[in-house]
């Protein structure tokens, strides 16, 4: 008790002059954590030039730390604000795609082992052919960005025109044999969404994920579009100095990378993930479980989601990495605990940085 009567006294400062965490404090045996934390992430965007960072970790279903770092846009002097500052996701919008296949899925319009042209009639087949799971699984043999596609700065008016990228390329080996990340994947699964339910891909991630999940700051990364709160996008050149990013136009990967929100919108997509109530247990348990490969051999990625075992955790999540913007998010069903770390700089190296702030975390759950 003295112990934590000497910490609290400690932490009044610390707390009044961090608004956001001070909001989310559900529970004083986080306050320790909470310091630690606090100190780690500080850290790092020290050591790393970092421009800005938001991060939030909920626990049962509460948000127990909530934390904006360095400055959302530089130039304007507009500090990072915690749950409310928009940052580029990356390939955290997989995650997101998948969800639209499993309500599909849970209306009996589109099925993972069909294959893609069921719903993409206009996708020409191949040599083999591809699964709607192979491609979610990144097993199906369609390629990855080449040269300079992931700094593209040309508009796409539709899903259908992003596929001209790709669509006349050669599998890069019989599907199933391999394991080899696909962007492009994800981007035809937007295009079999579409084929599914009859809508655009946008609109369906609209009215059908993002709205239902009260998901209301998490948009498409329109070039064209104002979006309130978005962060200006950063990244450090040879001599650390920070640089504005590559102007680049993410219309081609809405599905594969391409959509923007907020630390808040995705601990409320970890927490649904928890509850099984936005899809089925039976959905998640089957996205959530790695897809092997024709020789049996586990791959460590299920339909959209990186498996994730670590000591005695076992989760799943996903990695984002996109012009301007790193991001680490990661769910742990049985601690029900949910961490999103995002950030506005290309160059962000998470390192060990979320895995220790979890142990962290879990240790102060118990």
């Amino acid at each position: 008790m003295r112990f934590l009567f000497k910490l609290s006294i400690f932490l009044i400062p610390f707390l009044i002059g961090t608004k956001s965490t001070c909001q989310n404090i559900k529970n004083i045996k986080y306050a320790s954590a909470i310091f630690k934390a606090h100190r780690i992430i500080d850290s790092l965007q020290q050591t790393q030039n970092i421009p800005g960072i938001d991060i939030a970790l909920s626990i049962d279903g509460d948000i127990v730390w909530s934390e904006g770092f360095g400055y959302a846009d530089i130039e304007h002097q507009v500090p990072v604000s915690s749950g409310e500052t928009l940052f580029r996701i990356g390939s955290v919008s997989k995650p997101l795609t998948s969800t639209a296949l499993g309500k599909l899925i849970e209306s009996g319009k589109l099925s993972l082992d069909s294959t893609i042209q069921t719903y993409v009639p206009y996708f020409p087949n191949k040599k083999y052919p591809v699964t709607v799971r192979q491609i979610a699984g990144h097993i199906a043999g369609i390629r990855h960005y080449r040269n300079s596609e992931y700094t593209s700065a040309k508009k796409y008016s539709t899903v259908k025109s992003g596929l001209d990228i790709f669509k006349n390329d050669s599998l890069l080996f019989k599907p199933g044999r391999r394991y080899s990340y696909s962007s492009y994947g994800f981007n035809l699964l937007s295009a079999a969404v579409e084929g599914a339910s009859g809508v655009s891909f946008l609109d369906f991630m609209k009215h059908e994920i993002f709205s239902k999940l009260n998901m209301h700051a998490t948009y498409a990364d329109k070039n064209e579009d104002i979006i309130r709160n978005r962060a200006s996008f950063y990244q450090i050149d040879a001599s650390n100095t920070i640089k504005n990013a590559t102007y680049v136009d993410n219309s081609y990967k809405w599905a594969g990378g391409g959509f923007i929100s907020t630390t808040h919108d995705l601990i409320k997509f970890g927490n649904a993930m928890i509850e099984k109530e936005f899809l089925s247990g039976e959905i998640i348990k089957e996205f959530t479980k790695s897809q092997k490969l024709s020789i049996g051999k586990k791959t460590g990625y299920g339909i959209g989601w990186g498996i994730i075992k670590r000591k005695k955790l076992k989760g799943f999540g996903h990695d984002g990495g996109s012009v301007g913007g790193i991001t680490k998010f990661e769910i742990f069903p049985k601690e029900k605990l949910v961490i999103i770390a995002l950030s506005n700089s290309s160059n962000v190296n998470y390192g060990k940085t979320i895995e220790r702030i979890v142990d962290i975390f879990v240790k102060a759950r118990k």
